[in-house]
């Protein structure tokens, strides 16, 4: 089972003041190696955004108004995560924003106990008491946060997916390139290319509750 890296912007908090989502993205990984497959709307809200929203990720009423509605993207959204395994960080909050979605179409909501990974959870029960929030779990593991100068949902899906690697005690997967002439990787030949994380060591519990996925879902060779 793949997995997809979630994120949603909203036009504000509350939904029952039926705010709405303005920007999903989704990046598409096997065993947290993206696959290149990306889904990525903005998203005109059919409603003004509030003036916090605006301040965090700067998206404006008329730059969104030209954007499809939420009905307009729900099929393709809804084929891209069909049959995956979401990874999102306060997932109560962004299923339930497109679950609101969802329901004002008539379509099947998404159950949030099927399926769905919180990386928030799993943050607080690793950190109680000390701040988890995206920002401050990328300043934890060293994760480079100098691109987030507001919140953005593509980018904050590759954040997330670094975070997670750090969460679960994975190292951050490795690729092995092949002399291939038509891409031209003469210079890494059967070279075996890694990334410096900081590892974070964890619970025999927490291995068996977040790490057993990995192993007995997803395929040993990334290519």
């Amino acid at each position: 089972m793949n997995e997809v890296i979630l994120d949603t912007e909203t036009t504000g908090l509350s939904l029952k003041e039926d705010h709405r989502i303005i920007e999903i993205a989704c990046i598409e990984t096997n065993n947290l190696i993206p696959t290149k497959k990306v889904f990525y709307k903005l998203i005109n809200p059919e409603r003004e955004v509030s003036k916090d929203a605006l301040k965090i990720h700067g998206y404006d009423n008329e730059k969104l108004k030209k954007e499809p509605k939420f009905k307009e993207i729900a099929n393709e959204f809804i084929k891209f995560i069909s049959g995956k395994k979401l990874i999102i960080h306060n997932a109560p909050f962004d299923i339930g924003f497109i679950n609101h979605e969802l329901k004002k179409i008539n379509m099947q909501l998404i159950d949030l106990k099927k399926n769905v990974i919180d990386t928030l959870e799993i943050a607080r029960s690793k950190y109680p008491g000390s701040s988890n929030s995206l920002d401050s779990l990328c300043k934890k593991f060293d994760v480079d946060l100098s691109k987030r100068t507001k919140h953005n949902a593509l980018l904050d899906c590759e954040l997330l997916r670094k975070v997670y690697i750090n969460l679960i005690g994975e190292k951050e997967p490795t690729l092995v390139f092949q002399d291939n002439s038509e891409k031209n990787f003469s210079n890494i030949k059967n070279e075996l290319v890694e990334y410096s994380k900081t590892i974070v060591k964890i619970s025999k519990k927490e291995l068996e509750n977040h790490k057993n996925f990995l192993k007995s879902e997803m395929k040993k060779n990334y290519f």
